[in-house]
């Protein structure tokens, strides 16, 4: 089996117009990279507000115990 070689000496071996794409799609990975992490840390808070119509039937914690609830026997369905 031959030994691999290195990215940097596969490079240098490209003309000058495929470097310049390897570069171009090097910078775009590492720009998908910085999305896709920037993006998993935003919380979207989507469920706000999503039971306010029971606000006036259940304290905090019961809504919390009751949207427990709700969940467990969906996924039981």
């Amino acid at each position: 089996m031959r030994e691999a070689k290195k990215l940097e000496d596969i490079i240098k071996e490209l003309p000058e117009d495929l470097i310049k794409e390897v570069e171009d799609f090097a910078l775009f990975l590492l720009e998908k990279r910085k999305r896709e992490e920037t993006e998993k840390k935003k919380p979207t808070l989507s469920w706000a507000g999503g039971l306010s119509e029971f606000k006036d039937k259940y304290t905090s914690v019961e809504l919390q115990h009751k949207a427990l609830e709700w969940m467990v026997n969906k996924a039981k369905v």
